[in-house]
Parts: C-alpha cells; structure tokens; sequence
C-alpha cells in the first residue's frame, strides 16, 4: 500500500511562490483568496466550473428518516446542501497516465 501524503494550503503557497518568483506570504495570500471565491460562489448555489481541473456543484439533499445508532431509535435527519466534485477529462488522464 503506498503512503498517502498530504498537500495543504501552505503547501500550495509554497510552491505558486517557487514557481513564479513570488513572496510565500503573497501566494498565500492568492490561493487563499481562490478557495474564499469558490466557497462564495458555492454558497450561493453557483457552479464552478475550472477548465481542465473539474466542477463543482451545489446539490440540495432533502430531509429523510434515519436510525440514532446508539439507540436504534427513528429520527429525522434535516434536509442539508453539500458541495460535489466532479473531475475533469484532463484530471482524470493524469491520474492514470
């Protein structure tokens, strides 16, 4: 099993500023000014669409019943709005290149 590694914000931060002869403290600055805006959009329902990378989308999940798994007991878990992602083309060939 391979080792899963981790890049954070930090990380990317670090490697916009490398490659492209910036302040780490400005391509934080960037990268997190990107992921406000995509959050921003997606909070109004918007799609986000990037060329090359994926999609994603807003999708309302309506309320339904489930089980308390402690008890067993019926409930009714709330309706909620989550963020989905879909690659795309060009994503997915580089994954499995």
């Amino acid at each position: 099993m391979k080792d899963i590694q981790t890049m954070n914000n930090a990380d990317l931060a670090q490697k916009l500023a490398d490659a492209h002869g910036i302040a780490k403290a400005d391509a934080k600055k960037y990268v997190d000014s990107v992921f406000a805006e995509i959050a921003a959009a997606a909070a109004k329902g918007e799609e986000i669409s990037l060329n090359g990378f994926g999609k994603f989308k807003v999708k309302d999940t309506p309320a339904r019943e489930g089980r308390n798994p402690a008890t067993g007991a019926a409930m009714t878990i709330a309706a909620s709005r989550k963020v989905s992602f879909s690659a795309a083309k060009g994503l997915k060939d580089a994954l499995n290149a």
